[in-house]
């Protein structure tokens, strides 16, 4: 491996990282007060969808081109309705916690869940990027842009805790307002201009 190759490979995952680092940021404002430890676990389910997505870009490219084809035209209408469902329960969350002077619980497993798979699915394209690539390969490139994307994402929930906690009760529904306008500009891209 050169490095050109890990250049690219880093670049990839900034590449990637910008709609992960985007959730991450909302996800700091609606939660100001969130632990280390659970911002690890955001950053890392984020990191672990952006490598693993690649990968089976990879394997589709080396299995079944042509059903992955197919599939390709529905990645910016699965983003769009994943995010605009998150943001939208984030605003009305929000909104609820607001006018009932409540606390919300914060960022849920299935959400999380969701919002990986949305920031992410548009990784799968890179298949054919890294299709070039051997095994090993591919699999130390998406390595690379895992460990990218884990230390951008941990920089949005960083920032977005410190305006969260500046904030307070506004944090939620502009994050939730940040994950409709991340699925509209995918779904914009990837119709459009894709």
């Amino acid at each position: 491996m050169d490095i050109v190759f890990i250049l690219n490979s880093m670049l990839l995952g900034v590449g990637l990282a910008m709609d992960a680092f985007s959730v991450s940021l909302a996800n700091g404002l609606g939660e100001p007060d969130m632990s280390r430890g659970k911002q690890c676990g955001i950053a890392g389910t984020f990191a672990l969808f952006q490598g693993i997505m690649p990968m089976t870009g990879w394997v589709f490219v080396h299995t079944a081109v042509a059903h992955f084809k197919a599939f390709e035209p529905f990645i910016p209408w699965i983003s769009l309705v994943l995010l605009l469902f998150i943001g939208g329960k984030m605003i009305l969350d929000g909104i609820l916690k607001k006018t009932e002077g409540g606390k919300t619980a914060g960022l849920t497993f299935g959400a999380l869940m969701v919002q990986g798979i949305a920031t992410s699915i548009d990784a799968l394209s890179v298949g054919f990027t890294i299709a070039e690539y051997e095994f090993p390969g591919a699999l130390l490139s998406s390595l690379i842009i895992a460990a990218v994307t884990f230390i951008i994402c941990m920089g949005g929930l960083v920032i977005g805790r410190k305006f969260g906690t500046k904030l307070s009760d506004k944090a939620q529904i502009f994050g939730g307002i940040i994950l409709i306008i991340i699925g509209a500009e995918i779904f914009i891209k990837g119709v459009f201009f894709g």
